[in-house]
């Protein structure tokens, strides 16, 4: 049937076939249906946990962090862990109260969803009054707060929520050449000086907060992350 056209044309679009609709809806249709963490999200029977050993010097006995994960969309191309619930045991009943509530706050916080990355920055931002304490291997903790913020920060990048800072095998290289040869200059330090990861005169990195800095040749390195104030 021919259609005359008696009015002036002043605009067109070409209509696409009815097929090409329903495909558009299937392509849409994985993406709407991936389950991402909220706050509604029953618990289920069974979760995947991991648990971290802290002693600080502050406490009297070691503290034992365990952070649960829920898995969504198992078995999928879309398949995540994410950090459900944290519990904190200790026979240390001196920092009870606090160490409840802040596991309850920080497992509700989980349950919210979304980004993670402001708890650890909120968590390892508290200092204790009364002067931090050095690690194990001399990094610097503020405060037990601020640790169990860095074991929550190892946790998310353990399951790949926050990306970790690799550094290359040449920057690794360039290190172990730098300690060993400081090492080799002062060789005069005792046994017991030489028992911590570092060298025993080595300052605190203001970047990765470990006494790890070392000054060779007029330029300050850190051992630890390779901070350098020559670049």
């Amino acid at each position: 049937m021919t259609v005359k056209i008696s009015n002036k044309i002043v605009g067109y679009r070409v209509k696409k076939a009815d097929t090409d609709a329903p495909s558009e809806q299937q392509a849409a249709q994985p993406e709407s249906s991936l389950v991402k963490m909220n706050e509604y999200i029953e618990r289920p029977e069974f979760l995947v946990g991991t648990t971290y050993k802290i002693k600080p010097p502050v406490a009297e006995h070691a503290m034992y962090i365990t952070i649960n994960d829920i898995i969504l969309n198992e078995d999928t191309d879309h398949e995540s862990r994410q950090p459900y619930e944290v519990f904190i045991n200790s026979k240390s009943m001196e920092h009870f109260q606090w160490v409840i509530a802040l596991t309850r706050v920080i497992s509700a916080v989980f349950r919210k969803g979304g980004d993670l990355t402001f708890l650890v920055e909120e968590l390892r931002s508290v200092y204790d009054p009364n002067g931090g304490y050095f690690k194990k291997g001399g990094v610097f903790m503020p405060s037990l707060v601020a640790e169990i913020g860095a074991v929550i920060e190892k946790h998310l990048k353990a399951v790949g929520l926050m990306e970790s800072e690799e550094m290359s095998e040449t920057t690794k290289r360039i290190l172990a050449e730098k300690r060993a040869e400081f090492e080799a200059n002062n060789a005069k330090a005792t046994n017991d000086d030489k028992a911590g990861d570092f060298p025993p005169n080595a300052t605190m990195c203001g970047k990765c907060s470990t006494k790890a800095v070392i000054v060779m040749d007029g330029c300050a390195t850190c051992l630890s992350c390779g901070d350098s104030k020559c670049g």
